[in-house]
């Protein structure tokens, strides 16, 4: 059987050979391969090194707000489901303190370029509480007037002026958490929000003038056929978010305690997410919707269109983003940064979190320092996850290497990625092709040098 989209054929042969378990690549290495050898001494270390440097890069900076009213029984993300709204108050002196403590060892020139608001809820926080934490963040940091402003919002928290209050702090991008339009779904998940409620959210971002409106979807959850969710996004096409983040439900009901209160049963099989998943795709890309990799898709003239076809498409933690020359700044429990060669993680609970700022010291559970090696895969790997043209005499030139020696066992490997018209090798360049944008992970995969060894971590299917 053949799947037609524009300017590509998928065969269900193609799909079933390389649709294999892998890991996002929001990062290289992987979040699985931190290490708590990775100390708050050495994160220090690596913000005093960025703050003496004379080319230091600008800031992209996360704050984690993980308080939540209700179980969303599909979610895997470190929360607190809580309605004592007092506990923010607290949690906000604590992000006080870490931010100072960070903006004391990484000096004072540092220009902010993003700001991501995630969770949890971040409006879980009243007007008042997120107008407090814009002031702490931008006396702590310089962000330019450009700058982007982002902020994860649940539709169920939204008021008649909660997006007008948003646009008034600043922010000019959001994302709404949509996952899926069909009641017996959302009754399955624990997250009833009807369609209206969304739309009338997307409506007060347009008129307090957002530059982007994100939704997100999730394929693969309890209750849901091809038929249903055709008709989630027959409604979500309707409401026209500039950007449609498609996710695949990862089940893993062993690590999250709340996937158990799912019904197996109730999950589609393997074929029909896949019949989903293409489906999804093909009814986007009719709808004017441009395919920018993995997981998302955007209006043509959003901004992650406009940096895929330049060539200044990145990938970090939060996704797909257009601004790639930066470090990352992650505050609050669970944060992951990324500065130089180096990644960082903060301590998963609050009570552990309040404990190491109580002693004045950064709440750093764990980390990873790159090598040189670990940072020729990372933009080997990177890149491709772009979709962009792996340029081998460039790659030569900066890491002083001879490419087809170095790579010679992974070249090997890639020829069935080439054989089965993914990419394309040359002398020049490693080019991902149309189809091959979406088997991007398989490619990256190659380069990987950690797969090899164990892990903890249970992967995703590809597709």
């Amino acid at each position: 059987m053949n799947f037609p989209l524009p300017d590509i054929e998928l065969s269900e042969e193609l799909i079933r050979k390389f649709d294999t378990l892998g890991p996002r690549y929001t990062s290289y290495p992987t979040a699985d391969r931190f290490h708590t050898g990775f100390t708050e001494q050495s994160c220090l270390g690596h913000l005093e090194q960025r703050a003496k440097s004379p080319h230091n890069p600008p800031l992209s900076i996360y704050v984690h707000l993980p308080f939540c009213e209700s179980l969303c029984y599909f979610c895997a993300c470190n929360k607190i489901i809580t309605k004592e709204h007092g506990r923010a108050t607290e949690y906000l002196r604590y992000l006080d303190r870490e931010m100072a403590l960070v903006a004391s060892h990484i000096g004072a020139d540092r220009k902010a370029v993003q700001l991501h608001l995630g969770g949890g809820t971040p409006t879980f926080f009243s007007a008042d509480e997120l107008g407090q934490l814009m002031t702490m963040l931008r006396r702590h940091f310089d962000f330019t007037p450009d700058a982007e402003l982002g902020v994860e919002i649940d539709p169920r928290t939204v008021g008649d002026g909660t997006l007008a209050m948003l646009a008034e702090l600043g922010f000019n991008r959001n994302s709404f958490g949509v996952q899926d339009f069909d009641p017996a779904v959302q009754q399955a998940i624990n997250r009833i929000q009807p369609l209206e409620m969304v739309e009338k959210a997307v409506e007060d971002s347009r008129k307090a003038n957002f530059e982007s409106i994100n939704a997100d979807l999730i394929y693969g959850l309890p209750k849901q056929t091809l038929e249903s969710f055709g008709r989630t996004l027959d409604s979500l096409i309707r409401v026209a978010p500039d950007r449609i983040a498609l996710y695949n439900y990862a089940h893993l009901p062993q690590r999250f305690k709340a996937q158990r209160l799912i019904d197996d049963s109730d999950l589609p099989s393997a074929e029909e997410r896949l019949q989903i998943f293409l489906m999804s795709m093909q009814r986007l890309l009719d709808a004017g919707y441009v395919y920018i990799g993995l997981d998302h898709f955007s209006k043509p003239d959003d901004e992650l269109n406009k940096a895929r076809l330049n060539k200044s498409l990145h990938r970090n933690f939060q996704g797909y983003t257009t601004r790639s020359e930066c470090d990352l700044i992650g505050f609050g429990v669970s944060a992951i940064s990324k500065v130089g060669n180096s990644y960082s993680q903060s301590v998963r609970t609050v009570n552990a979190y309040y404990e190491r700022l109580d002693q004045n010291q950064l709440p750093i559970e764990k980390g990873f320092e790159l090598s040189q090696d670990d940072l020729l895969r990372r933009d080997i790997i990177m890149t491709l996850m772009c979709s962009a043209p792996v340029e081998i005499d460039a790659i030569n030139q900066k890491y002083g290497i001879d490419f087809n020696r170095y790579f010679a066992p992974e070249l090997m490997l890639l020829r069935q990625y080439e054989e089965a018209g993914l990419i394309t090798i040359s002398p020049l360049a490693i080019c991902v092709t149309a189809k091959g944008r979406l088997f991007v992970r398989a490619s990256g995969m190659v380069f990987d040098k950690y797969l090899t060894q164990p892990t903890t971590s249970t992967y995703s299917k590809l597709i």
